[in-house]
């Protein structure tokens, strides 16, 4: 068996490789080449918190892998991060483990982010204006890492609710190629942006219909669990095209849960991105096209991760 810290996953992981399992984790995915069983998850109120476990397997694979992921947004606080994590892959003939990847939730991160690099790589505007990041955490840095990817835009409006870490944001070391400004409000950050992201733990809608201009995208990527929300339902109806990462998963938590319970849209009209990643007519195919993507997290991407890290390091013996 091998164990990994999170400095020697650094050394191994290419944000490419990334990208490209994650993507072809999806298409799988969503062929039903897969068995992704139902989230398990934990709930904690003091203080606040939830741990996610989530698992799964390639049908003609050779690994299965459990993800046990937690997130207390209270910890930075403490000075810690507010997320952490734990990767096992194992052999799926003899079910035996492969490699303890102790990430620190660093995995989890990375293809949380990949999957945003992908919906703005099929669903974004060709001319991003300017890239609105709603949140000032862990998922705000690696979506805007991996945007590079996808986008030339360099542009970047960033809004928190807590403003000296909203200019502590602004001011990383690491991010010093974007040319970023403080949003005043939500307002003026939608006004400005077309290609927004949203990665708080909110519970309760940021961003509303009468704000999303034409031409926008949105990619939530917050509303992992029951109980959060950043997109108000009403956005939907706006919306000409709507992508989820897993249908099934969606229509119980994330964002377009609540915009199809309150029969603001059907649940037919969710694609699936595996699906947008194979099929090019179900893109994005005019500027002025309203796009959201859904993404709740699948344990198909922390398969690919796991997979990706640990071949790459049976490369390097």
């Amino acid at each position: 068996m091998k164990i990994f810290t999170r400095k020697q996953i650094e050394e191994l992981v290419s944000l490419p490789d990334i990208l490209d399992a994650v993507e072809r984790g999806f298409v799988a995915y969503s062929r039903g080449d897969t068995v992704i069983p139902p989230v398990a998850a934990l709930h904690f109120d003091f203080p606040l918190g939830d741990c996610h476990i989530k698992y799964g397997y390639m049908k003609n694979g050779k690994y299965y892998v459990v993800k046990i992921a937690s997130g207390f947004p209270d910890n930075p606080k403490l000075g810690i991060p507010a997320g952490n994590g734990v990767m096992l892959l194992f052999d799926k003939q003899t079910g035996g483990l492969l490699s303890l990847l102790l990430d620190e939730g660093l995995l989890t991160d990375l293809r949380t982010a990949a999957a945003g690099c992908i919906a703005a790589k099929y669903l974004a505007p060709k001319n991003v204006q300017c890239i609105g990041i709603v949140g000032t955490g862990a998922q705000a840095f690696y979506q805007l890492k991996l945007l590079s990817f996808v986008t030339e835009c360099r542009r970047v409006m960033i809004w928190g609710r807590d403003l000296a870490k909203t200019r502590k944001f602004k001011d990383h070391p690491d991010l010093h190629e974007w040319k970023m400004e403080v949003a005043k409000d939500l307002d003026d950050l939608t006004e400005n942006c077309n290609l927004i992201v949203t990665t708080t733990s909110s519970s309760k809608p940021l961003l509303f219909a009468h704000q999303i201009r034409p031409g926008t995208h949105i990619t939530a990527v917050g509303a992992d669990d029951v109980g959060k929300q950043e997109i108000d339902p009403e956005i939907f109806a706006k919306a000409e095209i709507v992508v989820v990462d897993s249908r099934s998963q969606c229509l119980e938590i994330g964002d377009v849960s609540y915009a199809v319970r309150q029969g603001v849209i059907k649940k037919e009209r969710l694609l699936e991105m595996g699906e947008v990643a194979m099929d090019s007519a179900l893109r994005r195919n005019s500027e002025n096209q309203i796009t959201i993507a859904d993404l709740t997290g699948v344990g198909i991407q922390d398969l690919q991760v796991a997979v990706t890290v640990f071949e790459k390091s049976c490369e390097d013996i």
